[in-house]
């Protein structure tokens, strides 16, 4: 019970640290931006040539589920890969100023990005040890990300629930070997010296948990501009079966 009290305080420091200054970053750490999903909608069409435009990704994992995820997340991932926090050169030229805009140009594409619809089904491992990943889960991750990977969008922590397996076994495998420098430590510490096969267990539990359409907090607290529902959007136009044209 100590050593979980400590992970705890140690996560929720670091998020508490992180927190204040990507909110700094994007110049709404008093909530006075107001997002215009219209306009996220619009800037969105540059991300949904990797990330489709329902933001569901690719299965195999190569592009991630972006669709749903906590506002908190996606603004401080997007702050990340501008300061080349997080390494990613698909991702860089799509995040500076003139392309993606400063404060205002983040929020509007983080609110249209987290009303997205949820993708009800990720792409997943060869489930041979989900009973051993499933326990994995339950003592290394719940205590941050949720009993149902749901995350916890004031505490920056991530969405798991709903990604892919290839996305998130990736994820998991660089933050252990510090390839992902804007990781939490904390997690690093859940996780350092599992081998792969492990951290594969935990990637394919995680996969196969059964998704919960989120209620974005962006949208329903703020107020935004041009708000733009999954119904008078058609579930944002469905899954696109083009193919996305990147490296």
């Amino acid at each position: 019970m100590i050593k979980i009290k400590s992970f705890l305080y140690l996560f929720f420091c670091m998020s508490a640290l992180t927190g204040s200054v990507f909110a700094a970053e994007t110049g709404n750490e008093t909530g006075t931006l107001k997002p215009n999903l219209q306009a996220g909608k619009k800037t969105y069409e540059l991300c949904a040539t990797c990330h489709y435009a329902n933001g569901w990704g690719k299965e195999d994992g190569s592009f991630p589920v972006i669709a749903g995820q906590h506002a908190s997340v996606i603004k401080k991932q997007l702050a990340d890969f501008r300061h080349r926090d997080r390494e990613n050169p698909t991702m860089f030229p799509f995040t500076d100023n003139e392309t993606l805009g400063g404060a205002q140009g983040i929020e509007d594409v983080t609110a249209y990005i987290a009303q997205l619809p949820v993708n009800p089904s990720p792409g997943k491992g060869d489930g041979k040890k989900l009973e051993q990943g499933k326990k994995l889960f339950a003592e290394k991750c719940a205590v941050c990300h949720g009993a149902q990977a749901e995350g916890n969008e004031a505490a920056i922590f991530p969405r798991l629930q709903g990604q892919h397996y290839g996305y998130l076994l990736r994820q998991l495998k660089w933050i252990r070997d510090g390839l992902r420098k804007n990781a939490n430590a904390g997690m690093l510490e859940q996780i350092k010296g599992m081998d792969d096969e492990t951290l594969a267990s935990i990637a394919d539990y995680i996969s196969t948990i059964e998704v919960v359409a989120p209620v974005s907090e962006t949208v329903k607290s703020s107020g935004a501009d041009g708000v733009s529902t999954p119904d008078t959007e058609k579930k944002v136009e469905a899954a696109t079966e083009e193919e996305p044209d990147c490296d």
